[in-house]
């Protein structure tokens, strides 16, 4: 899966290498998510996010006009994505459930990739998915 990465700090460059160990095309990004930077993403299928970058809803439109189909948080928490409009655009969102120690940057790590494998094999990502599409719909229920 073509994968782009914004605003990663070094530690998170580094265990995301060591978890992806060349399975997805990622490319990886210092700088944050902006109207300026958005263009990166043209040709990719995945976002992954960082450092809590903020995602509106008219950055989520101009990401689906880019060809994201896919957004993966690496924290527990969605509060800085616009799920509604992500779910509109017919996106799929995951995040990184509780582990127990959040700053294990090697475990969040691991949970993105596998969240992108699970997405390159056409599953949902069961207990990480956060998107208002269908599948998240059948698996509370």
């Amino acid at each position: 899966m073509k994968a782009i990465a914004y605003n990663i700090k070094p530690d998170e460059k580094e265990w995301l290498v060591l978890a992806n160990y060349k399975k997805h095309d990622i490319t990886i990004i210092a700088n944050s998510l902006t109207a300026d930077t958005l263009s990166f993403a043209t040709g990719k299928e995945a976002l992954l996010v960082f450092n809590n970058d903020e995602l509106s809803g008219n950055m989520i439109l101009g990401l689906r006009s880019l060809g994201i189909k896919y957004i993966a948080t690496s924290s527990s928490q969605t509060d800085h994505l616009d799920l509604s409009a992500a779910g509109l655009a017919g996106m799929k969102v995951a995040n990184v459930p509780l582990v127990a120690d959040q700053a294990d940057t090697k475990a969040r790590m691991e949970q993105v990739i596998k969240n992108l494998d699970q997405w390159a094999a056409g599953k949902c990502v069961g207990k990480a998915c956060c998107c208002q599409n269908e599948c998240a719909t059948a698996k509370k229920l």
